[in-house]
């Protein structure tokens, strides 16, 4: 005779744990959650997933139409040196401003049924990653334009890009703790992601701000190394320093395990507060 299986509640692992292997449990899941938004977004849309390549693009052509005059003798090649640095922060704000969004809009989708409660942060962070990467092609047109020729440099994107995105999901989990006590939280991040976007040198060159204020405005702008590792061998051609890889490294993965902690520590109360 088979005997029922008993749950014991002291048995658990510590949530810290438990959402990574619960996450991989229920990752096709989050596969399909992302399959979902992207369809769903571009759905009623004639362009469809066009406009993920045309947002970065159009945004590149009015800094430059607005900035090039300025700074074109610092920055040769200036729509390219801005597209670097754009594209990196289109993905970081999507992913920080749709996983807090994203809970909160599944709240009766939590009360109904269990899933991970990291798995939100992961959807987002899956959609913008899809946008990231097909923000690629029109990148390539820039550099075809442009007469530039990647380097074996290039080889090193791809650990820029999993570095940006470890960065972003522990931003976005850090949002997403907060969010469900203090919802307000959502509509002050954009302000403050357009103060922190121009304070990164994304469509201005290093060298305008003032020595003495270089240390605060960029050694501790954790974006600014994580957007120098995708410049330096897509821009300059160059493959990035170990400072900034040694940089870019600490602050991703200490930014994921303090976003990881501090929103897995109040999982349970989730279903509660939504």
């Amino acid at each position: 005779m088979s005997q029922n299986a008993v749950y014991d509640s002291s048995k658990r692992a510590p949530a810290f744990i438990e959402e990574i292997t619960e996450s991989w449990k229920y990752r096709h899941m989050i596969k399909e959650f992302v399959r979902r938004d992207i369809t769903t977004r571009y759905k009623r849309s004639y362009l469809g997933v066009l406009w993920t390549m045309l947002n970065p693009l159009g945004m590149m052509l009015i800094m430059t139409l607005v900035f090039y005059n300025l700074f074109q003798m610092q920055q040769p090649k200036f729509p390219l040196f801005v597209f670097t640095g754009l594209i990196c922060w289109n993905f970081f704000a999507q992913v920080t401003e749709a996983a807090p969004r994203t809970l909160l809009w599944s709240g009766t989708l939590i009360h109904r049924v269990y899933l991970p409660r990291t798995s939100f942060a992961l959807v987002a962070l899956g959609g913008a990653l899809v946008n990231f990467l097909l923000s690629f092609i029109p990148f390539a047109l820039i550099m075809a334009a442009l007469r530039v020729m990647p380097g074996p440099e290039i080889l090193f994107v791809p650990v820029a890009i999993v570095l940006l995105s470890l960065f972003s999901l522990g931003v976005g989990l850090m949002l997403s703790s907060v969010v469900v006590y203090f919802p307000d939280v959502i509509d002050a991040w954009g302000i403050a992601l357009m103060a922190w976007m121009y304070l990164s040198a994304i469509f201005y060159p290093y060298s305008i701000i003032p020595e003495s204020y270089r240390w605060w405005f960029f050694n501790l702008n954790p974006i600014y190394h994580l957007i120098l590792l995708f410049r330096d061998p897509l821009y300059y051609g160059n493959w990035p320093s170990l400072a900034h890889i040694g940089a870019a490294t600490f602050v991703s993965l200490s930014t994921l395990l303090v976003g990881w902690f501090m929103f897995t520590r109040k999982a349970d109360e989730l279903a509660y507060r939504i």
